[in-house]
């Protein structure tokens, strides 16, 4: 069954993801830590939600922004590039229905501008009466349209890197991770354009049924695991005049709990910790005064 064949179910949610590639598994990974479990279909194109009424569709990840705009699925788990391409592509036809909810925290890149080592490169406007090769040919337009220069954009549908060396294009404009594919093909990153990173899209008007409790919930728990993600509980003890230059060196901390021990000025602190939590840290907490120190992993929170 196609998903745009499933009926209509407005007491479930439905959250299309990338059935493969490179936001396939962690998409899975971050929704199964927010408790959600499914059972899946036979064809592998849609997961019925067990634990919570909320079902997967696995799609490709150029589908999602239309499959949410035309109402098939209510959310989708996207690359911000593929997103932002289809709010311009669309901007005549429906770009208001959908939205980017919440960055999530995995599948950083860039869309870069990328020219041949051999150039110097001194600005954009070099860029002017160029042939630029891309698969992002409406945010390439659009900031081609905002500098003021009049280049030619080449729409390619893959191996955008190879096409300087083909003669299809002067210069590229294409998602950048790494560079190393970059470096293969003799060219350089000049600019970039758009930040990207895997986002949570959604309607851009709120629903008015059990979805919009349901959204509620899955955004909630989303908040919990990303304010979590790489967080650590501290606990060690300190005396009290020793406080506030040891909480000078948590600045990434929450407010921290502070109970009195034995009725006299030893106190015994817990405080979540958003950054990483190295010895050398925990070596300065030491030398301030703190001592008993104890790292813990967090494994859930609910505000």
């Amino acid at each position: 069954m196609s998903p745009s064949a499933l009926p209509a179910a407005r007491d479930r949610l439905r959250v299309a993801i990338q059935k493969s590639g490179r936001l396939s598994e962690p998409a899975r990974a971050l929704l199964a830590s927010c408790g959600l479990s499914w059972r899946e279909s036979r064809d592998r194109l849609f997961c019925y939600g067990e634990s919570l009424p909320v079902d997967l569709l696995l799609v490709r990840d150029d589908d999602i922004p239309g499959l949410i705009a035309d109402g098939v699925c209510d959310l989708g788990i996207v690359g911000r590039n593929v997103l932002a391409e289809h709010l311009l592509q669309r901007s005549n036809g429906g770009a208001d229905k959908y939205r980017e909810w919440r960055a999530l925290g995995f599948g950083g890149c860039r869309l870069d501008i990328a020219v041949p080592d051999g150039w110097q490169w001194d600005g954009p406007a070099q860029l002017r009466d160029k042939r630029i090769a891309t698969s992002y040919p409406a945010l390439l337009g659009a900031w081609l349209r905002e500098q003021g220069i009049a280049a030619e954009v080449v729409a390619l549908s893959g191996s955008v890197e190879i096409a300087p060396r083909l003669g299809q294009a002067d210069a590229i404009c294409d998602l950048v991770s790494s560079g190393v594919t970059l470096a293969a093909n003799q060219l350089k990153p000049v600019l970039t354009l758009l930040q990207s990173e895997a986002v949570l899209a959604g309607p851009a008007t709120p629903f008015v049924d059990a979805r919009e409790e349901l959204a509620a919930l899955l955004l909630r728990r989303l908040d919990g695991v990303l304010r979590l993600k790489d967080s650590k509980l501290l606990l060690f003890q300190a005396q009290r005049q020793t406080v506030p230059a040891l909480l000078k060196l948590l600045p990434d901390a929450e407010p921290p709990t502070m109970l009195q021990v034995d009725g006299g000025d030893t106190l015994a602190l817990q405080a979540l910790c958003h950054g990483a939590m190295t010895w050398q840290r925990l070596e300065d907490l030491k030398h301030a005064g703190a001592r008993g120190l104890m790292v813990l992993p967090v494994e859930r929170m609910l505000a």
